[in-house]
Protein backbone atom coordinates (compact mmCIF):
# COMPACT_ATOMS: atom_id res chain seq x y z
CA UNK A 1 0.00 0.00 0.00
CA UNK A 2 1.46 3.46 -0.65
CA UNK A 3 1.10 7.08 0.69
CA UNK A 4 -1.24 7.75 -2.50
CA UNK A 5 -3.73 5.09 -1.56
CA UNK A 6 -3.86 6.76 2.07
CA UNK A 7 -4.81 9.90 0.68
CA UNK A 8 -7.33 8.39 -1.37
CA UNK A 9 -8.99 7.18 1.50
CA UNK A 10 -8.47 10.55 3.99
CA UNK A 11 -7.89 12.99 1.36
CA UNK A 12 -6.08 15.36 -0.30
CA UNK A 13 -6.87 18.64 1.91
CA UNK A 14 -4.18 20.71 3.25
CA UNK A 15 -4.07 22.93 6.28
CA UNK A 16 -1.33 24.89 6.19
CA UNK A 17 0.64 28.51 7.16
CA UNK A 18 3.04 30.58 5.35
CA UNK A 19 6.84 31.65 6.68
CA UNK A 20 4.85 35.06 7.94
CA UNK A 21 2.72 34.03 9.70
CA UNK A 22 3.48 34.45 13.78
CA UNK A 23 3.51 31.50 15.58
CA UNK A 24 0.78 32.60 17.86
CA UNK A 25 -1.43 32.46 14.51
CA UNK A 26 -0.25 29.26 13.74
CA UNK A 27 -0.61 27.81 17.10
CA UNK A 28 -4.40 29.14 17.58
CA UNK A 29 -4.48 27.21 13.96
CA UNK A 30 -3.45 24.02 15.50
CA UNK A 31 -5.56 24.11 18.79
CA UNK A 32 -8.71 24.97 16.63
CA UNK A 33 -7.95 21.64 14.49
CA UNK A 34 -6.65 19.77 17.21
CA UNK A 35 -3.74 18.78 15.42
CA UNK A 36 0.17 18.65 15.71
CA UNK A 37 1.58 20.44 12.84
CA UNK A 38 0.92 21.59 9.59
CA UNK A 39 3.12 21.94 6.75
CA UNK A 40 4.88 25.50 5.84
CA UNK A 41 3.32 26.57 2.40
CA UNK A 42 4.81 28.95 -0.59
CA UNK A 43 4.31 28.76 -3.75
CA UNK A 44 2.04 25.15 -3.54
CA UNK A 45 5.81 23.62 -2.31
CA UNK A 46 6.56 22.76 1.47
CA UNK A 47 9.15 24.68 2.62
CA UNK A 48 9.45 23.61 5.98
CA UNK A 49 7.27 22.33 8.89
CA UNK A 50 5.32 24.11 11.57
CA UNK A 51 5.21 21.78 14.81
CA UNK A 52 4.23 21.77 18.88
CA UNK A 53 7.81 20.74 19.01
CA UNK A 54 9.06 24.05 17.62
CA UNK A 55 6.74 25.52 19.82
CA UNK A 56 7.70 23.82 23.07
CA UNK A 57 11.64 24.40 21.88
CA UNK A 58 11.36 28.08 21.24
CA UNK A 59 9.52 28.80 24.38
CA UNK A 60 12.28 26.85 26.52
CA UNK A 61 14.37 29.38 24.39
CA UNK A 62 12.78 32.69 24.36
CA UNK A 63 9.88 32.39 26.11
CA UNK A 64 6.70 33.68 25.66
CA UNK A 65 7.84 36.21 23.18
CA UNK A 66 8.76 33.44 21.04
CA UNK A 67 5.15 33.37 20.28
CA UNK A 68 5.68 36.63 18.08
CA UNK A 69 8.51 35.02 16.09
CA UNK A 70 6.77 34.24 12.41
CA UNK A 71 6.91 30.83 11.49
CA UNK A 72 9.24 31.30 9.43
CA UNK A 73 12.05 31.69 11.94
CA UNK A 74 10.76 28.29 13.68
CA UNK A 75 9.67 26.12 11.64
CA UNK A 76 11.65 22.76 11.10
CA UNK A 77 13.82 22.92 7.79
CA UNK A 78 14.56 21.69 5.31
CA UNK A 79 11.55 19.57 4.99
CA UNK A 80 11.38 16.09 5.02
CA UNK A 81 8.77 14.66 2.69
CA UNK A 82 7.95 11.29 0.60
CA UNK A 83 6.26 10.97 -2.62
CA UNK A 84 3.30 9.75 -3.41
CA UNK A 85 4.86 6.47 -4.38
CA UNK A 86 6.09 6.02 -1.05
CA UNK A 87 4.92 2.61 0.25
CA UNK A 88 3.52 3.23 4.28
CA UNK A 89 6.09 0.83 5.69
CA UNK A 90 8.72 2.86 4.10
CA UNK A 91 7.12 6.08 5.11
CA UNK A 92 7.32 4.77 8.72
CA UNK A 93 10.53 3.42 8.59
CA UNK A 94 11.71 7.39 7.88
CA UNK A 95 9.31 8.80 10.49
CA UNK A 96 10.70 6.30 13.09
CA UNK A 97 14.81 7.18 11.27
CA UNK A 98 14.30 10.86 11.38
CA UNK A 99 12.16 10.89 14.25
CA UNK A 100 9.43 13.08 13.09
CA UNK A 101 5.35 12.68 13.67
CA UNK A 102 4.30 14.37 10.05
CA UNK A 103 5.13 14.10 6.27
CA UNK A 104 4.17 16.21 3.75
CA UNK A 105 3.64 14.27 0.65
CA UNK A 106 4.76 15.57 -2.39
CA UNK A 107 4.88 15.11 -6.53
CA UNK A 108 7.89 16.76 -7.99
CA UNK A 109 7.63 19.19 -5.73
CA UNK A 110 3.84 20.83 -5.38
CA UNK A 111 2.43 19.84 -2.02
CA UNK A 112 -0.44 16.62 -2.67
CA UNK A 113 -0.92 15.84 0.80
CA UNK A 114 0.25 15.49 4.56
CA UNK A 115 0.60 12.31 6.59
CA UNK A 116 1.04 11.68 10.49
CA UNK A 117 2.14 8.82 12.22
CA UNK A 118 -0.96 7.85 13.39
CA UNK A 119 -2.76 8.02 9.56
CA UNK A 120 0.03 5.51 8.84
CA UNK A 121 -0.14 3.30 11.92
CA UNK A 122 -4.17 3.25 11.89
CA UNK A 123 -4.04 1.71 7.81
CA UNK A 124 -1.81 -0.47 9.48
CA UNK A 125 -3.74 -2.10 12.29
CA UNK A 126 -6.74 -1.77 9.85
CA UNK A 127 -4.65 -4.18 7.66
CA UNK A 128 -3.98 -6.71 10.50
CA UNK A 129 -7.83 -6.62 11.46
CA UNK A 130 -8.72 -7.25 8.34
CA UNK A 131 -6.07 -10.00 7.43
CA UNK A 132 -7.29 -11.64 11.11
CA UNK A 133 -11.52 -11.23 10.26
CA UNK A 134 -10.08 -13.15 6.81
CA UNK A 135 -8.23 -16.27 8.66
CA UNK A 136 -11.38 -16.43 10.96
CA UNK A 137 -13.69 -16.64 7.88
CA UNK A 138 -11.47 -19.02 6.51
CA UNK A 139 -11.15 -21.38 9.09
CA UNK A 140 -14.45 -21.05 10.22
CA UNK A 141 -15.22 -23.04 6.26
CA UNK A 142 -12.61 -25.58 6.84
Amino acid sequence: MTIGAILANKGHQVIGVTKDQTATQAVALLAEKRIGAVPVVADGRAVGVFSERDVVYALAREGKAALDRTVGELMTAPVVSVDAKETVIGALALMSRRRIRHLPVVEGEQLVGFVSIGDLVKYRIDRIEAEAEAMRSYIQQV
